[in-house]
C-alpha cells in the first residue's frame, strides 16, 4: 500500500462529479444480518455510497466503497444497493462509475454475501454494451471483486494504493510478495487486466472525467461535439512517423489528443479513442515493429467489440509484416488472429483502414483489410501491400525458376524490382480494387474525416 493519505469514499465522489451535483440514493440502507452479533455493529450506508451526478453536463451513476465501514466489504444489502444503481443507470441510459476500495466478501453474511456477488455480476452483464462501465481501483480489489472489474469496459488503477488480485501474492504457491507483487498496478497492467495506470487517485478521477466526456452515454447515443481543430489540417512530415501507430494517431486526432488503452499490454498493438472533426472514434494501429502478437490481437479484438457495442467507427492504421515467433506464441497466435478477424468482420460500425507501412501476407489480411471487413481502404504513397517482402519473394522465385541464379545478387535484385512494381506497391493494390485510394501521408487526417462524413458521421 502507498503512504499517501487517501480520500474518503464521499470525497472521491465529490472530486469526480461537478460541484454540488451528486444526489445520494439509499443512504439509510444498512445490513439485516444479526449473526455473530452483527446487530451491535454500525455500518453506515452498508459500506457503499451510491447515487448519481453530472460530469461536464453528462449524467453518471456512481458508487464508492467506504473502507471505514467494515472495510467496504460486500454483503447482502451492499450488493443490493449496487444492483439497484445499475438498474437505474440502464433506464436512464447513463454510464456507471465504480470507485473500488474493498476488502472483498463480508464473511459474516456468508451465503447472502455470495448471492450478492452473483447479482452484481448479472447486473454488469445486462449492462454490457448498453451503457459504459468504468471501474477505478483506488484501494484493495481482491477475489470476487477483482472478477467484477473484468466485466467492466474500462478499468483504471491508482499505482500508489491500488491492489488488484484474485489470489493474494503470498497465497500463490512458490511466490512471496517480496518476489513478485502480482497485485501491483504494473503487474496487472502488463497482464492486460487494467486499461490505465495513474500515479494517484486524483489522476484516476481526472482520467475518468476525460473518458466520460469522450465516450457516448449509451449504445444509442453519440458524443459528438463541435470541432475546434482545423478539418483540413495537413500533417507535414507524416511519412517519417507513419509506421509508429501511437505517434501517428496522436497527430491525426483533434487537438493531438489520443487516449490510449492498455498501453502496457500487447504493446505491438495500439488501441484507444480520439475525436476526428468532433466525432468520437475507436482507433487500432500496429507499432513500428509491424508484428502481430497473441496479446496484441486479443487487445484489438476486445476493443473492436467495445467500439461495435457503442457505435464507434473503427479506424485502423496497418503496418503488419509478420507474426511474433517463438514456442509460446506458436501455441496461441493462430486463435488470437482468428478471433481478431472475427471481431472486425462481424462489427457493423463503419470501418476505415489506412495502410501506413508494410502490409504483407495474412497478417495484413487480418488487420481490417478490404478482403475481410473494411468498408474503405486508403494507402499512403510509400506503403507496401503484398504477399511478402519483395526481396524474399525474389529469392524464392529465383530458386524455383532459375536455380543456378539463386545466388546471383543481380538476378535477385532484378526480380525484386520487378516484383515490387507488379505486386507490392500501393498502386498495384489499388489497380486490383483492394485499396480505394492512394493518398499523400500528409493528407491522411482530412481523408479520414471525409470518409466519416460519407458514412453520415456529422
Amino acid at each position: 500500500m502507498g503512504n499517501t493519505a487517501k480520500m474518503s469514499a464521499r470525497e472521491r465522489i465529490e472530486a469526480l462529479v461537478d460541484a454540488n451535483s451528486f444526489v445520494e440514493i439509499g443512504s439509510m440502507v444498512t445490513k439485516r444480518n444479526t449473526d455473530f452479533n452483527m446487530q451491535e455493529k454500525a455500518v453506515p450506508a452498508d459500506g457503499v455510497i451510491t447515487g448519481y451526478g453530472v460530469i461536464d453536463s453528462n449524467l453518471v451513476y456512481v458508487y464508492s466503497q467506504d473502507v471505514t465501514a467494515m472495510n467496504g466489504s460486500i454483503g447482502e444489502m451492499n450488493a443490493r444497493k449496487i444492483v439497484s444503481l445499475y438498474e437505474m443507470a440502464l433506464k436512464a441510459g447513463a454510464p456507471v462509475v465504480e470507485l473500488i476500495d474493498c476488502a472483498g466478501i463480508r464473511v459474516q453474511e456468508a451465503m447472502d454475501a455470495l448471492a450478492g456477488f452473483g447479482e452484481i455480476y448479472k447486473a454488469k452483464v445486462k449492462a454490457a454494451g448498453v451503457v459504459p462501465q468504468i471501474s477505478a481501483i483506488l484501494g484493495s480489489c481482491g477475489g470476487g471483486v477483482a472478477i467484477a472489474t473484468r466485466l467492466s469496459d474500462i478499468t483504471l488503477i491508482d499505482s500508489e494504493n491500488g491492489r488488484l488480485f484474485v489470489n493474494s501474492p503470498n497465497a500463490i504457491d512458490g511466490n512471496r510478495i517480496e518476489k513478485t507483487d502480482s497485485a501491483a498496478a504494473g503487474f496487472q497492467a502488463e497482464a492486460g487486466n487494467v486499461d490505465f495506470v495513474c500515479e494517484n487517485e486524483t489522476a484516476v478521477l481526472k482520467q475518468i472525467r476525460d473518458l466520460v466526456e469522450i465516450l457516448p452515454a449509451n449504445a444509442a447515443a453519440n458524443a459528438d461535439i463541435e470541432p475546434e481543430d482545423d478539418l483540413n489540417r495537413v500533417l507535414t512530415g507524416f511519412d517519417a512517423y507513419a509506421k509508429d501507430g501511437r505517434v501517428a494517431l496522436s497527430k491525426i486526432a483533434d487537438d493531438d489528443t489520443f487516449i490510449e488503452l492498455k498501453a502496457d499490454y500487447g504493446t505491438e498493438m495500439i488501441v484507444g479513442v480520439m475525436r476526428l472533426a468532433g466525432v468520437t472514434v475507436g482507433a487500432v494501429a500496429n507499432s513500428s515493429e509491424g508484428v502481430l502478437s497473441t496479446a496484441g490481437c486479443k487487445k484489438a479484438e476486445q476493443f473492436v467489440y467495445f467500439c461495435d457495442s457503442f457505435g464507434l467507427p473503427v479506424i485502423t492504421l496497418t503496418n503488419a509484416k509478420t507474426y511474433a515467433s517463438d514456442l509460446a506464441e506458436e501455441k496461441t497466435i493462430a486463435q488470437a488472429v482468428a478471433d481478431m478477424i472475427y471481431a472486425y468482420a462481424s462489427a457493423d460500425v463503419p470501418k476505415i483502414n489506412v495502410i501506413t507501412g508494410e502490409a504483407y501476407g495474412s497478417a495484413y489480411v487480418a488487420m481490417n483489410s478490404k478482403h475481410v471487413s473494411a468498408d474503405i481502404v486508403f494507402a499512403i504513397t510509400s506503403a507496401k501491400v503484398g504477399v511478402m517482402d519483395a526481396k524474399v519473394a525474389a529469392q524464392i522465385m529465383c530458386e524455383d525458376d532459375l536455380p543456378e541464379a539463386k545466388d546471383s545478387k543481380s538476378a535477385v535484385e532484378k526480380k525484386a524490382k520487378e516484383f515490387d512494381a507488379l505486386q507490392n506497391g500501393a498502386d498495384a493494390a489499388a489497380r486490383r480494387g483492394y485499396v480505394d485510394n492512394v493518398i499523400e501521408g500528409e493528407s491522411i487526417r482530412k481523408h479520414l474525416i471525409y470518409a466519416l462524413q460519407m458514412f453520415g458521421m456529422r
